[in-house]
């Protein structure tokens, strides 16, 4: 999965923006917590700005020790950027609770499950945030016809692509 996609545009992430826009409702001003994307990821930062811009609140993970739940710092366009580990970047700001959880992948079916790079932090993570929508995001290209899950993984509500929702269950 990581060979197809290095062969996909991140560019894509202006087409996945217009579908969350136009598809997920967000409580006003809420929290929503997403990534910093990694070199061949879609290109996630104009929703990051888009949803700043509609007076949502955004959060960028901070990677805590392996076996704990991501710590999420607010972001907003021009803040300083942190080194952070495996590649990613984080802002320095207060850390806040998330009203919804942007979630990256490698893989995807239409159960909702997902293939993620093997932390293993997006399991704790949102098992430590029982009840907040979590929704994958990725190209439509990583879908697959079935992820192995097992019982400590968690259904992501829908993934977003470029092409549109799959798996819509928020």
């Amino acid at each position: 999965m990581l060979a197809l996609r290095a062969t996909l545009d991140p560019a894509c992430g202006a087409a996945l923006t217009a579908h969350v826009l136009r598809d997920l409702v967000f409580t006003p001003g809420s929290a929503v917590a997403g990534v910093w994307p990694l070199p061949g990821e879609i290109d996630v930062r104009p929703l990051w700005h888009a949803l700043h811009a509609r007076g949502h609140r955004v959060l960028l993970p901070q990677t805590p020790p392996r076996g704990r739940p991501l710590i999420f710092r607010v972001w907003h366009p021009g803040c300083a950027m942190l080194p952070e580990r495996f590649g990613t970047e984080r802002p320095d700001g207060p850390v806040a609770t998330p009203a919804f959880i942007f979630v990256p992948l490698l893989a995807f079916d239409r159960a909702g499950n997902r293939l993620g790079y093997g932390g293993g932090y997006y399991d704790v993570t949102l098992a430590a945030h029982p009840g907040v929508p979590a929704v994958g995001f990725g190209y439509a290209a990583q879908e697959v016809p079935a992820v192995p899950a097992a019982a400590h993984d968690i259904p992501l509500g829908a993934i977003m692509t470029e092409l549109g929702s799959v798996a819509l269950r928020v």
